[in-house]
């Protein structure tokens, strides 16, 4: 068989195309990876792939689903994990379009593709290899594989009685309903509890039977080599995959000895903070530090969950400031810790909460809001649309004063955080300037995202307050205004 080497400016690739027409099958070479990487991956991703709940090994081509299809929301598209390892598995077909992206082993990946039709297996069962097409795969690749319904193809190591991987991959199933799907089947689908192997149809016995009594020396197929580095029949390329297959088994040995599984960091809360420009305008954070202020932000964080209609802010506020107090967020604990260690010999305040709101831990003394949180001010909405405190403290270097506020509207909480600092000294404005940075992209959103959490997490009780006001706040209440008082005026019952 003659063969004709040529480069590429980009991504070498293959295109079959089916003789019966329908979608071609196209295999494009993305990257060459580092020697021996593929069988590591291989290795390493396979343990993630046993371990997973939802693993299965069947047909040589032991596979997960990562993530189902969600058909209420017109999504029909699955993922999938799936491994073909040293044998390689048998040829087969799906009914649905696939696309799947993948890692060779270090032995390489030869991938067999016959687009033969129905039709024509039943007529001749040597139609299945006339329309058979190979495509060769380098060691330690990173490629690309998309192929419509009804082709046949089968996944295996290109060196044979090797010890490699063909390839692990990630595989989309564009359409889980795609095809012609028996009813029964089409079903499990719908129930979601479609796999590769209920998906997947076996070569026909006769023609497997045709393939077997054919030998491998008188079956000549056209072959695509794809290859990166160099021509795929060059002297390089084949020093290059020796060099790839030993430190291949010898990285794949070191992944299976590591301990398998992976780690998760995640934002603690899923709600969205923003920064605003300033504070609302009927902010009480507006009257603080009215003789100057050397620092101001304010954030704004909307709750998605619709709340049920007798929800009031006042008892939202609460639960957010338990949230505060109760559950601070681990990062911000630290960071307080190694602030805490760093001034205390310059005889500065300390505490474990961070600055926004640490003034809650002080002592409780005439002026508390909820029975039970020391402020300085607060303001409650009559109708308990809206409810803000003022929290605080003074220090050597500085003075900061914090809003927490919440409105109930549409039935949707809106929370803000805002803040004030006035520094008394040079060393005052120095330590602003510091932790300025970490103060507006970390602590504030933490810590309030973090809280807010903790409220909504907690089931939201009516609360009964008692009223004990003066006749002109009592007035001032009946017109339906929020009325700034005291803090000795609402207290639980």
């Amino acid at each position: 068989m003659s063969y004709r080497s040529q480069a590429t400016a980009s991504f070498p690739s293959a295109t079959i195309v089916p003789a019966a027409g329908g979608l071609p099958v196209e295999v494009n070479l993305i990257a060459q990876l580092g020697h021996g990487a593929g069988s590591q991956v291989a290795a390493s991703a396979g343990a993630l792939q046993r371990a997973h709940p939802s693993f299965i090994d069947e047909l040589d081509e032991p596979s997960a689903r990562l993530g189902g299809t969600h058909f209420e929301q017109g999504d029909a598209t699955s993922l999938y994990t799936c491994a073909v390892g040293a044998k390689g598995h048998p040829f087969h077909r799906h009914a649905g379009h696939r696309v799947f992206t993948a890692v060779s082993g270090s032995g390489g990946a030869l991938l067999r593709f016959s687009t033969a039709t129905s039709a024509e297996l039943e007529s001749d069962p040597a139609n299945f290899a006339r329309a058979l097409r190979h495509v060769t795969i380098p060691p330690d690749c990173l490629f690309t594989v998309r192929f419509g319904g009804g082709t046949w193809h089968q996944f295996l190591p290109l060196r044979t009685h090797g010890s490699h991987p063909a390839f692990f991959a990630l595989s989309c199933h564009t359409n889980e309903l795609g095809g012609a799907l028996d009813p029964a089947l089409r079903a499990q689908v719908l129930a979601g509890d479609a796999s590769i192997p209920s998906l997947t149809e076996v070569l026909p016995e006769a023609v497997q039977a045709w393939m077997e009594r054919m030998p491998a020396d008188q079956l000549h197929v056209p072959v695509v080599a794809l290859s990166l580095e160099a021509a795929p029949d060059s002297l390089q390329v084949s020093l290059c995959g020796f060099a790839r297959r030993v430190m291949g088994a010898m990285r794949a040995r070191l992944a299976t000895l590591r301990r398998a599984g992976g780690f998760l960091r995640e934002t603690l809360g899923w709600q969205t903070v923003v920064e605003l420009d300033a504070a609302d305008p009927d902010s009480l954070l507006r009257g603080q530090l009215a003789d100057g202020f050397d620092h101001e932000d304010t954030f704004r964080l909307v709750v998605a969950e619709r709340l049920p209609e007798s929800t009031r802010a006042e008892v939202l506020l609460a639960a957010i400031l338990d949230g505060f107090v109760n559950d601070p967020p681990r990062g911000v604990t630290r960071l307080m810790a190694l602030r805490n260690a760093l001034v205390k010999p310059l005889g500065l305040r300390t505490s474990p909460l961070g600055c926004p709101v640490s003034s809650l831990l002080g002592p409780v003394d005439a002026n508390v809001f909820a029975g039970r949180f020391p402020v300085h001010a607060q303001q409650v909405a009559l109708d308990g649309s809206y409810a803000q405190v003022i929290l605080g403290a003074n220090d050597r270097h500085l003075r900061f004063r914090s809003c927490v506020a919440v409105r109930v509207v549409n039935g949707h909480a809106d929370v803000a955080l805002g803040t004030r600092v006035h520094c008394h000294n040079t060393f005052g404005r120095l330590y602003i300037r510091a932790i300025q940075g970490v103060h507006r992209r970390y602590v504030s959103p933490s810590m309030m995202r973090r809280a807010v959490s903790y409220a909504f997490a907690l089931p939201h009780q009516p609360v009964v307050y008692r009223q004990r006001v003066s006749n002109t706040a009592s007035r001032s209440c009946a017109a339906g205004s929020s009325t700034a008082v005291s803090p000795s005026i609402w207290s639980l019952k």
